[in-house]
């Protein structure tokens, strides 16, 4: 059962966009008191009031401040009447201009008159404890506004849309159908009613089973697009680390020059990589030194290396190999990584089959970071590194953050446990104990079990307006 907060009763305010000079500037307004706020701060030659109107009616007018009678400036209201709108609430919407002098004192205004200031994600988190929507798809607002790349932002739309709901609320549905037909046979075992067998309950279960696994399996792929990739590029000073993170990034972002240890600490950009949202890490180069600035730059590169989701390698083709880049190749050992032979342009010196056995599973690509000549190679090599041979599409129902993986790993744990019982004959109590359990933590992914904290930890992410 959900729990609404008190503060729901309240009526909110916010200005829901960025703060700076901009054509139009929006501010949001929900809850109960909404149009009785907006009627006393709206002028318009007509003398139409907001609480006059059908919903859905933009009105052309002036805010004023009723208190100094000062017009704050040209504006158009947009009314929107419960249950219709984002929050189910009344809303009103001012759509101003851009400048953040006039938003701020407007806002104000509407805190003054009964409105108070929302919380981070407050819009949205009454779109979820008003029944609009459901947990996952709160979240994937948030997705949508962070989507880095054409195919996370279409994951969160489909999120957005339902896609993982329905597959949650067909799970749900299938376990409640399984633990009734269970109880049925626990509450009235001499009563002439249906009931499924051990066997076919069992055959029920399993094809749920592998149903919910296969969801499972897709938060590889739906964490990648929701959170990217941290890839860590190293190797020793002057290799080309940077000019490659700009080859990555199609633009300049890092400093280049031919003076080793330009780098002195790491740059984070994120890069399109075939869909993949890649965070990129130029760290500085690791050799023997005793500047205390280059000891603190290589000591942040080798910490973000134990942290890297995969690494890039660098190595300078047209120099010998040195103990360094031996020392690197020992460090990233086991580790998914990339080797990257840059300045392809120049004559080559490096020997690799002296650094290791290329037949022995190391990736080599070979780049010209200066030109571009091999990018593109190092980018599909990447993708595969990524996907390991497999083909995902970013449409589609797919886990896309660590709550929902743990909240379906439980449930497919518990599901597990109700089949290993079911074998191996145990009451037909404890089986039901599993199957409850499953379904409270598939619930979890929807919202319909949640505590406060939750969504104080969700909604904090969000901007304030949203």
């Amino acid at each position: 059962m959900r729990k609404v907060r008190d503060e729901t009763a309240d009526t909110i305010a916010a200005i829901s966009t960025p703060i700076g000079e901009a054509a139009i500037g929006v501010i949001r307004v929900s809850g109960k008191r909404s149009f009785e706020i907006a009627d006393r701060v709206f002028r318009s030659k007509t003398g139409i009031l907001p609480s006059q109107v059908e919903s859905f009616r933009a009105l052309y007018g002036h805010i004023a401040d009723p208190e100094k009678d000062r017009l704050l400036d040209e504006v158009l209201v947009l009314v929107l009447k419960s249950p219709r709108t984002y929050t189910c609430e009344d809303m009103i919407e001012i759509y101003g201009h851009g400048g953040s002098v006039s938003l701020r004192e407007i806002l104000e205004l509407l805190i003054r008159e009964g409105a108070r200031l929302a919380r981070p994600g407050e819009f949205t988190e009454r779109a979820f404890l008003n029944g609009r929507i459901d947990l996952s798809q709160a979240e994937a607002v948030l997705d949508l506004i962070h989507a880095k790349t054409d195919a996370s932002l279409r994951c969160a739309v489909e999120q957005l849309g339902g896609a993982l709901s329905k597959r949650v609320k067909t799970f749900q549905a299938e376990l409640l159908e399984s633990l009734a037909h269970l109880e049925g046979a626990i509450d009235f075992p001499d009563e002439d009613i249906e009931i499924l067998s051990e066997r076919e309950l069992l055959g029920r279960l399993s094809r749920l089973y592998q149903e919910m696994k296969d969801l499972l399996e897709s938060a590889s792929t739906g964490i990648v697009f929701r959170e990217g990739l941290t890839t860590v590029i190293t190797g020793r000073p002057n290799v080309g680390k940077s000019s490659l993170l700009n080859a990555l990034l199609h633009q300049n972002r890092a400093i280049v020059t031919p003076i080793a240890g330009t780098t002195r600490d790491a740059i984070e950009e994120t890069a399109n990589i075939r869909g993949i949202p890649i965070r990129l890490v130029d760290t500085a180069g690791i050799q023997e030194t005793d500047s205390q600035i280059e000891v603190e730059g290589i000591r942040r590169s080798r910490s973000y290396l134990e942290r890297a989701d995969l690494i890039l390698l660098v190595l300078d083709g047209s120099e010998p190999e040195t103990h360094e880049d031996e020392t690197l190749l020992h460090q990233i050992e086991g580790r998914p990584s990339l080797c990257v032979v840059n300045k392809k342009d120049l004559p080559q010196q490096l020997n690799l089959k002296r650094l290791f056995d290329v037949k022995n599973g190391k990736r080599v690509v070979n780049v010209s970071a200066i030109t571009g000549e091999g990018i593109a190679h190092l980018e599909e090599a990447i993708s595969q590194m990524v996907w390991q041979g497999k083909t995902f599409s970013s449409e589609g129902s797919l886990v896309t953050n660590v709550r929902h993986q743990e909240a379906l790993t439980r449930a497919v744990e518990a599901l597990h446990s109700a089949m290993e019982h079911l074998c191996h004959p145990a009451p037909p109590e404890i089986v039901a104990v599993d199957l409850r359990e499953a379904l409270e933590n598939v619930g979890e992914i929807v919202g319909e079990v949640f505590t406060e904290d939750l969504l104080d930890k969700i909604f904090s992410q969000f901007c304030i307006g949203k």
